[in-house]
């Protein structure tokens, strides 16, 4: 079996585990691992941009201030103050890497507005921001000599003291990992392991997430022994493309940013009817209204319409989307651009630190499978990107300070395939699979009530012990890797949801409509 020994491993090649490895320095050996390729994360295909106070109207007051609003009362001001006033200098950063920016008249970075912010503070590269971020850091992370990257890596569970039965306190590591190619598990040890394998939003049955999004980081520091915090809240994206070829498509946020309505079928703007800012709500807000007139009228979509503007103006800041519309026969210049809301964020996740540590000591959890504090019960648009910059950074800062004094893992046991056999009922994790994302859109999608995640508790307990079932019979694959994680998130979404009595963001439910006065998160401890 294969023995890696680094001084940290990063599990995830998004926007948080590449900025980790860039700034860990040329002396540290660091292990990156990727499920696929690189770029196959969550930050490629990010469309708005990075949120920061960066144009001399603009100001931290205000950014910290819009984002309060937007969390619902939930946000911990101190994270979001740590975030915001970081921000600026994790653009110049990215700018120092290569990161092109879209420019503006003056040559200054072109800044647009997305929902519930109160000024220009999104700095974008047209509209497929997460592309070029994604494209220049894989770059440079590929020139980088004590930087190993592994593709088609699959991390199975986190290997610690507790769990290998050493005497001592309870610490990380490392991980087994699949080698997707080959077959075989691996043994990934380090002095520091980094999570950052994104959300699990590929829980639901309409999302814009990549296939990789299986909460595979937040299920294995479950198992480890973190706790998680605020999972019930998931963010529905308001505008994902309505098309039976088109793959979660999503149409971002900054389009309505410049301009555009959300209209009926007959053409009637019904944003105004729902919040005064109307398609300049936050997004759990344009999310709801979206649904509650779907299911109103009996429609399976809205209409998001840019028509009144020039065709050039439309072209030049939406490139992206133009032609991808194109492609499906849809004109953007001249008709409007069918939508549903679709499941975008995660913006609970295993609970860290302002230096991005977890419970388990050298254990770090950075970007979308985090929580920081930084989101509360809704995510303002764009902010996601910016935490992944700012905690990483602070990740690294923290670890840089621990690496001369930590000793090395010791030898790690092999992973035991002796007692399992090849698996000729595969279809079983496809049937699995697709139950569980079809009732957890049913059951705990935009709209709640306790007998629906009753319903899903029920049956994630079924599917829970066929899983278990089989992983200790058969050998792994990616496919039940990825689903064992992905149902008990699901679980901890679930039992998030029935603890919270009250409607507040992103998580709403007919049996609790009011919003509480008392605020508290939603911590569980396995």
């Amino acid at each position: 079996m294969s023995d890696h020994l680094h001084d940290v491993l990063i599990i995830g090649s998004g926007a948080a585990g590449l900025t980790l490895a860039l700034k860990l320095g040329a002396s540290v050996r660091v292990a990156v691992l990727s499920k696929a390729t690189l770029s196959d994360a969550s930050t490629y295909w990010a469309q708005g941009g990075v949120a920061a106070v960066l144009d001399e109207t603009d100001s931290t007051d205000s950014h910290v201030a819009d984002t309060l609003v937007a969390g619902a009362g939930l946000c911990h001001e101190d994270a979001v103050k740590f975030t915001v006033e970081n921000g600026p200098d994790a653009i110049r950063w990215l700018i120092d890497q290569g990161v092109s920016f879209t420019l503006d008249a003056s040559e200054q970075p072109h800044l647009t507005r997305e929902g519930g912010h109160s000024h220009r503070r999104i700095i974008h590269a047209a509209d497929a921001t997460g592309r070029a971020i994604s494209t220049t850091l894989v770059s440079r992370v590929r020139e980088c000599a004590n930087v190993e990257l592994f593709e088609n890596r699959v991390a199975v569970d986190l290997i610690t003291t507790q769990k290998a039965g050493l005497p001592g306190g309870n610490r990380v590591l490392g991980a087994y990992v699949l080698n997707s190619e080959t077959g075989e598990v691996e043994v990934f040890r380090a002095k520091f392991v980094a999570l950052a394998t994104g959300g699990a939003s590929k829980a639901y049955l309409y999302t814009t997430n990549p296939d990789i999004a299986t909460g595979d980081g937040i299920a294995m520091a479950w198992r480890a022994g973190c706790r998680v915090a605020n999972l019930e809240f998931n963010q529905f994206h308001p505008t994902c493309l309505y098309h039976p070829q088109a793959k979660g498509f999503l149409v971002t946020e900054a389009m309505r940013g410049e301009g555009a309505y959300l209209r009926l079928p007959d053409g009637e703007r019904f944003m105004p009817r729902f919040d005064e800012r109307a398609e300049l709500a936050p997004r759990d807000i344009v999310a709801r209204a979206i649904d509650y007139e779907m299911k109103r009228l009996g429609i399976r979509c809205v209409y998001l319409d840019i028509t009144h503007k020039p065709a050039d103006f439309i072209t030049s800041h939406f490139p992206n989307i133009y032609q991808q519309c194109l492609e499906y026969g849809i004109d953007i210049t001249k008709e409007p651009i069918p939508v549903v809301p679709a499941a975008h964020f995660t913006c609970g996740g295993v609970m860290v630190n302002k230096s991005s540590r977890t419970d388990i000591p050298n254990l770090y959890a950075i970007g979308e499978t985090s929580f920081t504090g930084l989101h509360g019960a809704n995510r303002m648009a764009s902010n996601s990107l910016l935490e992944c910059f700012v905690y990483a950074m602070a990740a690294a800062r923290d670890i840089q300070k621990s690496l001369a004094v930590t000793a090395s893992p010791p030898v790690c046991s092999p992973w035991d395939e002796s007692q399992v056999r090849n698996s000729d009922e595969d279809v079983v994790i496809l049937h699995n699979w697709e139950e569980l994302r079809r009732f957890m859109w049913d059951y705990v999608g935009i709209v709640r009530t306790d007998k629906r995640l009753a319903r899903a508790l029920h049956r994630i307990e079924l599917l829970q012990n066929e899983i278990n079932e089989y992983y200790s019979n058969y050998r792994i694959s990616t496919n039940l890797i990825e689903l064992r994680n992905l149902v008990l998130v699901a679980e901890l979404i679930v039992r998030s949801a029935l603890a919270r009595k009250e409607s507040r963001g992103l998580h709403y439910t007919l049996d609790y409509p009011e919003t509480s006065n008392t605020i508290h998160d939603t911590i569980l401890e396995p």
